[in-house]
């Protein structure tokens, strides 16, 4: 009797949990992909269908914008993942139709020798968001976990040292008014071979492909292990990681900006009537007769 009414607990447990995440948007644990495997094929979303769902959540990310403006809200999102998982793609779509002045992207180079004789996270300390600003991360102060630490830039106690202090370090952000919001872009094996050869063969893409991409394909399980003790360490209720599932991309970008703005609490601020007013008067104006030196129309 013992073992049937401790069998009903689990089961009860069990169906409780999947009920909230499905009222939450979260699928169920026994339907997400294991990382790195490929997930089950869905049919492939057509652009016209990505480009339609894509100006709804557009049209909301102003609604944010202009909130974040209004209140003084300071947002901060950090894009991770493998080389080739989608991060750029992602931000593009979130930044394409919103004001620069109000969503940054911060994308930094190799740190100078100054800046690695700094304090880790201090380069990254000033690019954080003040009031009215979102700031977004394309690889952040994660970069020590991952890249450094599979590529061998950082010592094994330099990233024990990060990894057991970042925490606290996000707690004080969090505590200082910003929201911060950690996304990993998550592609499997076959994703990512696939994208590095689009950036081999397409000579648009080149730019994409360095030295280091072609070093991360080979060490796809060191970032693995990378990744999994990165999130051991720092996926806290506090700060937790969202995973995207990129293995389709117009659906990942989709699902993600629309994670985005469920997690932000903004609401439409009301805006005034706009008319435009009447040009002013011809007046004593005349056309030049100037000899403009119109571009040929090859188009």
């Amino acid at each position: 009797m013992a073992k049937k009414k401790g069998k009903k607990k689990k089961l009860r447990k069990a169906e409780r949990q999947q009920q909230d995440e499905v009222q939450s948007g979260i699928p169920a644990v026994s339907d997400r992909p294991a990382p790195g495997a490929t997930p089950e094929s869905k049919p492939k979303m057509s652009r016209k269908e990505f480009e339609k769902e894509l100006v709804n959540l557009q049209v909301e990310l102003v609604k944010m914008q202009e909130w974040v403006k209004a209140t003084g809200a300071k947002v901060c999102v950090l894009f991770e993942g493998r080389d080739a998982a989608g991060k750029g793609g992602i931000i593009k779509r979130i930044t394409e139709r919103t004001s620069p002045r109000v969503f940054r992207l911060v994308a930094l180079p190799t740190p100078t020798e100054r800046e690695k004789s700094q304090m880790y996270v201090q380069r990254y300390i000033p690019h954080l968001p003040a009031a009215g600003e979102v700031v977004l991360f394309d690889r952040s102060w994660y970069n020590r976990a991952g890249v450094e630490r599979v590529m061998g830039f950082a010592t094994k106690e330099q990233v024990e040292n990060f990894l057991r202090w970042v925490p606290p370090v996000e707690h004080a952000m969090i505590a200082s008014g910003i929201i911060l919001v950690k996304y990993w872009l998550e592609e499997t094996m076959e994703d990512q071979t696939q994208r590095f050869e689009e950036r081999i063969t397409d000579y648009r893409k080149i730019w994409k492909l360095s030295p280091m991409d072609l070093e991360s394909h080979r060490r796809w399980y060191d970032y693995s292990r990378a990744r999994d003790a990165m999130f051991a360490a720092t996926d806290t209720p506090e700060s937790p990681w969202f995973v995207v599932d990129s293995h389709d991309q117009r659906r990942g970008r989709l699902n993600c900006i629309a994670h985005l703005l469920s997690l932000i609490p903004y609401k439409e601020i009301p805006r005034e009537k706009v008319k435009l007013p009447k040009r002013q008067p011809k007046g004593d104006y005349v056309e030049p007769d100037h000899p403009f030196r119109w571009i040929p129309e090859k188009y």
